[in-house]
């Protein structure tokens, strides 16, 4: 059981991070339902004044950024349940791209909102350990041959998100349905992440 200081510092702790915890999931769901909802909408999800969220979150930059963060964490959670080591690299790619997109499809409006927000930089550091996954599943397809090795692993990786991204504002635009969209990724990355036929090189070299 924890004390609590004489000066009240372990109570305003606790506090400030239930705000925080509320302040983030009212976020996931506001912004899940409406990309452009403001920092208003969210702290009054919340149960909070403006001071009180502007104390944590001292912009909507660093709103949605912590939002996507915690989206992220708990997605994590549900992928951490995959197997990825054990299948043949393509079947397990196919797992990971339709659990990621179960996931992201749940939230795709607020990835919108991320997009629209974040540098792409700051959006990519916030999937830095689904991305990690993701670049350890392609490694080893890349070592049993069933993954293309002519292109830069960063170079693959960052495909992958930007390719999950396009699908969800695909979604939202209405211009993919959303029960097709996992299907159509499984097939996209499948044949973006396939070895070349042979001669492939020579004959774009020859033009």
């Amino acid at each position: 059981m924890g004390t609590r200081r004489a000066d009240g510092t372990g109570t305003r702790r606790a506090d400030a991070e239930r705000n925080i915890a509320a302040i983030l999931e009212a976020g996931r769901r506001v912004l899940s339902a409406d990309p452009g909802a403001s920092v208003m909408q969210v702290a009054k999800e919340a149960g909070v004044g403006r001071v009180t969220l502007y104390g944590h979150f001292p912009s909507r930059e660093s709103l949605v950024a912590a939002v996507v963060s915690h989206t992220v964490d708990l997605a994590g959670t549900t992928l951490a349940g995959l197997d990825l080591d054990t299948p043949p690299a393509r079947e397990a790619l196919a797992a990971l791209v339709r659990s990621s997109w179960d996931v992201l499809s749940q939230h795709s409006r607020l990835f919108l909102a991320a997009d629209a927000a974040l540098p792409a930089e700051r959006l990519r550091e916030r999937h830095a350990e689904p991305l990690a996954r993701v670049e350890r599943l392609i490694s080893r397809g890349r070592d049993e041959g069933a993954f293309r090795t002519d292109l830069p692993l960063t170079w693959l990786v960052s495909t992958f998100l930007a390719i999950l991204h396009t699908a969800a504002g695909e979604v939202e635009a209405g211009r993919l349905a959303r029960e097709e969209a996992g299907e159509t990724l499984v097939r996209t990355l499948d044949a973006l992440l396939t070895p070349p036929p042979p001669g492939h090189d020579e004959a774009v070299a020859a033009g």
